[in-house]
């Protein structure tokens, strides 16, 4: 696929521009926009979704940290459709502001690599319940898809494991070789699909308990839960919540986790 300009990619920026048509074509039937959609990009890079997703929907918002292709995004989107930019670092943006009172957004984007963790978690603190984002269609390192969507037992299976699939229905959807990018990364790739879901299914009673608790839990992989947990409960209180203190963290279910931090959260 041909871009409209070549801004070179940065190192520090981690920047991999996606350039393959099968695979946007891929990544827009995904996505699937419909008539009154909220779209939202995280960083649109050289306009390889951004232009696909303006033609096909007709408007965009977009999130881009690079001040360099501020300029050649919004000069070629006019020939595309309505695309408003903005400029900032993706963690500083309020999902939840931005959503405001037209309803859930859409999140879409190629995410780079040495932000995809926090970026991931920053979306998922504006996800509960689905009131700010209605979906997110990421591009990411295929190793951080695998462990988004790893269950228990899995060997990859850890903390961004269990706090994404608490608040969200996880879907890996695809693999994207090396050469859909210039310059082509040294892994593999995939597309992912998070739905959040509703609060009442979510059912923590305590956010901040439940990622301690989690956060613990994962600290120290080879400790039983009793040891990892100590600093954050006790082995009678691991028990009475029907989990085996001599467990380990990669072996609980999520559903194990959100019961055991409900149980022990402070009333």
């Amino acid at each position: 696929m041909s871009l409209p300009f070549r801004e070179p990619a940065k190192k520090s920026l981690g920047q991999h521009f996606l350039h393959e048509r099968g695979i946007v074509e891929k990544i827009l039937l995904a996505v699937d926009p419909r008539p009154g959609d909220r779209l939202v990009e995280i960083g649109p890079g050289q306009g390889a979704m951004t232009f696909p997703l303006l033609d096909r929907h007709g408007a965009l918002t977009a999130i881009e940290f690079d001040r360099d292709l501020l300029a050649p995004l919004t000069e070629q989107a006019r020939a595309h459709g309505d695309l408003t930019l903005i400029h900032a670092d993706v963690l500083d943006v309020d999902f939840t502001a931005l959503a405001g009172e037209g309803g859930p957004i859409r999140l879409v984007g190629n995410l780079p690599y040495n932000l995809s963790s926090p970026i991931l978690f920053h979306a998922l603190e504006h996800a509960a319940g689905g009131a700010a984002i209605r979906d997110m269609h990421f591009m990411l390192q295929k190793e951080v898809v695998e462990r988004m969507a790893a269950g228990p037992g899995s060997k990859v299976y850890g903390r961004l494991s269990v706090m994404l699939q608490a608040y969200c229905q996880v879907t890996a959807l695809f693999s994207v070789a090396p050469g859909a990018f210039r310059p082509p990364p040294k892994v593999d790739s995939a597309v992912v699909r998070l739905v959040p879901r509703p609060t009442e299914a979510v059912g923590i009673r305590d956010a901040r308990r439940f990622s301690d608790l989690v956060r613990a839990g994962f600290g120290q992989r080879r400790k039983t839960l009793r040891n990892a947990l100590q600093a954050v409960c006790g082995a009678e209180e691991i028990a009475a919540a029907g989990i085996d203190p001599q467990a380990r963290a990669e072996q609980l279910p999520v559903a194990d986790f959100v019961r055991l931090a409900n149980q022990t959260a402070t009333p």
